[in-house]
């Protein structure tokens, strides 16, 4: 339980991290998304919050707290592959 908790809290200063990251871009983030940049050339996605729920998305947040930390100024950078994430994102659409 107290897990879950701490995984939640983790996820909100996240989200709140990101949402005020698409404020200060010319690119503006819709409400219930946040930005993330994937692969080696660090192309944007906006994603919605709901992905958040699914376990597979939060293995690569996992992975990008391993690798690059949460602790700066920059999106959140995920360490996947281009194309393997847009396939992520196919699948969860559905």
């Amino acid at each position: 339980m107290a897990k879950k908790m701490a995984q939640s809290a983790s996820l909100k200063q996240i989200l709140r991290r990101c949402s005020s990251l698409g404020r200060r871009q010319q690119d503006v983030v819709p409400r219930g998304h946040f930005p993330v940049y994937v692969g080696e050339s660090r192309c944007r996605f906006v994603v919605p919050i709901a992905c958040l729920e699914h376990p597979q998305f939060l293995v690569l947040l996992r992975m990008a707290e391993e690798e690059f930390g949460f602790d700066h100024d920059a999106a959140i950078t995920l360490p996947c592959d281009e194309a393997v994430f847009e396939a992520l994102l196919a699948s969860l659409a559905h």
